[in-house]
């Protein structure tokens, strides 16, 4: 399996798009809380047809112009961080939810703690949408790619329906996970 990357230019800054075989397997800030090594990225291409898709759907994400993705996609979690990375696939668009109702969604023993952790380890960022889960009382919490991005991420949602996130909110809109 041929893992290789790119480095692409958004909305949100430097985004390195991570790729194994046939499927994205990262995205990563340049300052990413816990990016990996750049030697598992494998060998930085100018261009591939996967890569430069999946580069040019978060553009188009992050201009407005689309609300879901459609690229092949490969985690390799364990077992808590594979259950809670599908359950982030499946938060709706513009809608937000917390790391407990997650954790109790999800019939967890672990805590909203734990869920968090998994969140936080979550190697597809903006494709599998972690920015969705916020504080137990909507406040912002952590991202890898910092808070400004988690915000910009949420109001980028929020204004597609006319509607602002406001923190506070917890789980926002009806539908939320």
């Amino acid at each position: 399996m041929s893992t290789r990357h790119i480095v692409a230019e958004t909305a949100l800054g430097e985004l390195t798009l991570v790729a194994a075989g046939g499927a994205v397997t990262g995205v990563y800030f340049r300052h990413h809380v816990r990016r990996p090594a750049e030697s598992s990225f494998g060998e930085r291409v100018a261009s591939d047809v996967l890569l430069d898709e999946a580069a040019r759907q978060v553009r188009a994400y992050l201009a407005g112009e689309r609300r879901d993705f459609e690229l092949p996609l490969a985690t390799a979690g364990d077992d808590v961080q594979e259950a809670v990375w599908t359950a982030l696939r499946e938060i709706p668009y513009g809608t937000t939810t917390t790391y407990g109702a997650l954790a109790e969604r999800l019939g967890f023993v672990t805590s909203a703690w734990g869920v968090g952790r998994a969140v936080g380890a979550n190697p597809l960022c903006v494709l599998v949408p972690c920015h969705r889960v916020v504080g137990s009382t909507g406040t912002l919490t952590g991202y890898a790619g910092g808070l400004r991005r988690k915000r910009f991420l949420l109001d980028l949602e929020a204004a597609a329906d006319g509607e602002p996130w406001l923190p506070g909110m917890g789980a926002h809109r009806a539908g939320a996970a």
